[in-house]
């Protein structure tokens, strides 16, 4: 089912983002992921997305994975794809491997410089410039990234907004936003987006908080606010696992439950870091 479908419900739309698994060379961490989506699997996400490195660099693992929560769990994928020092050629050839799967959507990013020595082309620079491609060469639906707090690279939030609205103008159809944990930085962006006349559906990125290393990681990577009721619960309880986890559920849950009330949001995605128990906290808390 194409996102023009998913989205086009009254519904709240759930969905999941999965990455592909780092150093299993016998295979344990992805059977362990295929484990955690079969328990996901009970709230009929509409969606589940599957990462994708800068430059391709995990593709092979990641059409496996695509392959087989299509074909063995039965769930609709969204595989994200990358742009930034692709060629075009290569481009071409990996839309054409999905399409063997009957994938209907895909979600264009630019992607992160690689921090190695790979070979680098600038074929394609930007999002939109993927995004125009994509729509001109497939029958794709294609979700796009929203930044409620502004990407990284960006100088300011209004300037990101332009350049998100150059990637729906482009074919874009749905915003997926980065993980935030102020909702009222979001309304505000909610704001900003209807008065730039942006009216596309939203799905919320929800990161869960597991553990305090992976948080203190994750901030490292973006441009982020934490509010002072979740930042003091991590300082009280950052050297007690099993309290972290559970103030990770309960302010999810809150979160997204104003989030739902505000209906700014058409749907709710869940970085689940490859975990179910969290993500199937939260939606059990939320009655999904």
């Amino acid at each position: 089912m194409k996102l023009s479908d998913i989205y086009k419900s009254s519904n709240l739309v759930v969905s999941y983002e999965i990455f592909p698994p780092k150093d299993d060379e016998n295979g344990e961490k992805l059977n362990k992921l295929y484990s955690e989506l079969e328990l996901l699997k009970k709230y009929n996400p509409s969606l589940v997305s599957v990462t994708y490195g800068a430059g391709g660099s995990n593709r092979n693992l990641s059409l496996n994975i695509i392959s087989h929560i299509y074909n063995e769990i039965k769930l609709n994928v969204m595989p994200h794809f990358t742009c930034i020092c692709s060629k075009k050629e290569d481009i071409e050839a990996y839309l054409k491997e999905i399409q063997k799967f009957n994938i209907e959507n895909i979600l264009a990013l630019r992607g992160d410089e690689p921090k190695n020595n790979t070979v680098c082309y600038r074929d394609f620079s930007y999002a939109n410039e993927l995004v125009e491609f994509i729509k001109a060469n497939t029958d794709l639906s294609v979700a796009v990234a929203g930044y409620p707090e502004g990407h990284i690279d960006a100088p300011d939030l209004d300037t990101d907004i332009k350049n998100l609205k150059r990637k729906l103008n482009a074919g874009g159809e749905v915003i997926f936003t980065q993980m935030c944990f102020d909702n009222d930085k979001f309304f505000e962006y909610a704001d900003k987006l209807n008065k730039s006349s942006i009216t596309v559906p939203i799905a919320f990125g929800v990161l869960p908080v597991l553990s305090f290393k992976q948080f203190e990681k994750m901030m490292s990577m973006a441009s982020v606010s934490i509010p002072k009721k979740l930042s003091e619960g991590l300082d009280k309880f950052k050297d007690n696992p099993d309290d972290v986890k559970k103030l990770g559920i309960d302010f999810a849950t809150e979160q997204c439950q104003k989030l739902i009330e505000s209906e700014l949001v058409s749907g709710i995605h869940f970085y689940t870091l490859n975990k179910s128990y969290s993500t199937s906290k939260i939606l059990d808390n939320l009655g999904l």
